[in-house]
């Protein structure tokens, strides 16, 4: 009996070798990526170094493309899905309607931030530039576009063109639907939810691609414009990023030190890994997942996450529809020698707030510039001159972005009496970091008595 009990035992508990390869933390893999990337490039634009400029641009775009791939499925369920999870929420339409103003207020903060650099800084005065470098974009925002476009003609189109705002639209009316067929709607529901877990945990293997995706992306952006063409920009530069940074560092921790009355420095250390992972991959949607973890490791209900973080990911772009187009608006002007007054400003802060969603969580905010520039009659041909510079200010965007996304929801469920303060209190470690220790746990043998 004790025999047997001996050789079950040893048998399900192997001894250890004594050596185990130590795991390197995501945030840890992110930076060596960031370093390993400005290192190749340097190396491939220095030497000219032909297949290694080529095989960083395939990295950095076959990573990319991973993202999109499940862009427009996952926006259309994560929406469908999130609308539906209401109906578990108390005061679902007081949380909704709270998640809104505080997407409101916090983009007319940025936006007026945006303004007051670009108005002390002049970033197009000094730059070389000349209207003549301007290329005007093949497809242009307009109001009349942004409104009619919501709509779509078909059920496809939106999919194959990659149109995020017109899923947006089928998601929310589809999820409407169902709360108004109640259970007759629940197989539906049901089967939505699985396909949104599946579509998240194929996406989360493509986030683990990220470290390897950074250095495509940062070599290639490294080789391929170099420092001389960022010298061009380096005041419009500097605004974009310090724009960035006041909003993401100082704002945000203001609002949550004030309004929400809980520790900046402990949001900071749940959010990192969605924000470090923006700040790669220049998607919000692509980040959505490890938003919405770190939204729900930061102590928000789960119900409610998993609808102000979709819902957040298509329209909350303090970086890319707040800070970047008043900053690029004045720097067109400056660059067209077109004299903007205070309704221009006015203008520049109500598109900021009510167009914001034009920007769909995708890579870039051109359709957001060409927007703002149309409202205020500026030549378009100024698009073209910040195209070149756009993959440096997207990362710093997107991150900004992203935190955004974390930060309202968090400040809701202050306000609301339904922040879990001891979840977020003790979040830290990175999400990516606990799944694969999950995943990667053996089996338990059971012991025979």
């Amino acid at each position: 009996m004790s025999a047997n009990s001996a050789f079950t035992t040893e048998t399900a508990e192997p001894k250890s070798s004594g050596f185990r390869i130590p795991k390197v933390p995501f945030w840890a893999q992110i930076v060596a990526g960031l370093v390993l990337g400005v290192v190749l490039g340097w190396i491939t634009r220095s030497y000219d170094v032909a297949w290694l400029y080529t095989t960083l641009d395939k990295v950095g775009h076959i990573f990319v493309q991973l993202l999109k791939l499940a862009v427009a499925p996952l926006v259309f369920f994560a929406i469908l899905v999130s609308i539906t999870n209401l109906r578990k929420v108390n005061n679902a339409a007081r949380l909704a309607t709270r998640t809104l103003l505080w997407f409101m207020i916090t983009s007319l903060i940025a936006v007026a931030i945006g303004l007051a650099i670009g108005l002390i800084t002049n970033p197009g005065s000094g730059t070389g530039l000349t209207p003549k470098d301007g290329l005007k974009p093949e497809h242009a925002g307009s109001w009349l576009d942004f409104l009619t476009g919501i709509v779509p003609t078909d059920v496809i189109t939106p999919f194959t063109e990659l149109n995020v705002l017109q899923i947006v639209f089928m998601a929310a009316v589809a999820g409407i639907a169902a709360l108004k067929l109640g259970e007759k709607a629940q197989p539906i529901l049901t089967l939505s939810e699985s396909i949104l877990e599946l579509l998240q945990k194929a996406l989360w293997w493509v986030i683990r691609l990220a470290p390897l995706g950074t250095v495509g992306l940062i070599g290639y952006a490294i080789a391929d414009y170099g420092w001389d063409l960022i010298g061009k920009y380096a005041t419009f530069t500097a605004d974009v990023y310090v724009g960035c940074a006041l909003v993401l560092f100082g704002v945000y921790p203001l609002l949550l030190a004030t309004v929400a009355k809980v520790s900046p420095l402990q949001f900071f250390k749940g959010a990192w890994p969605a924000i470090q992972l923006a700040f790669v991959s220049r998607s919000s949607v692509g980040t959505m997942p490890v938003t919405q973890k770190v939204t729900e490791r930061l102590g928000v209900p789960k119900e409610y996450a998993s609808f102000a973080v979709p819902f957040g990911a298509t329209t909350k772009m303090d970086g890319c529809a707040a800070i970047y187009p008043s900053l690029a608006a004045i720097f067109i002007a400056q660059i067209f020698d077109v004299q903007l007054g205070v309704g221009d400003y006015v203008l520049i802060a109500f598109v900021s707030v009510i167009g914001s969603a034009a920007t769909a969580g995708l890579t870039g905010a051109t359709v957001m510039l060409t927007l703002t520039l149309s409202t205020l009659g500026l030549p378009l041909e100024g698009v073209g001159l910040l195209m070149a510079i756009d993959p440096i200010l997207d990362m710093m965007r997107t991150a900004t972005n992203v935190a955004g996304q974390a930060l309202v929801p968090v400040i809701v469920s202050a306000r609301e009496k339904i922040l879990d303060l001891g979840k977020y209190n003790s979040a830290s470690a990175s999400p990516v970091d606990e799944i694969e220790v999950v995943e990667e746990e053996p089996a338990r043998v059971p012991v025979a008595a």
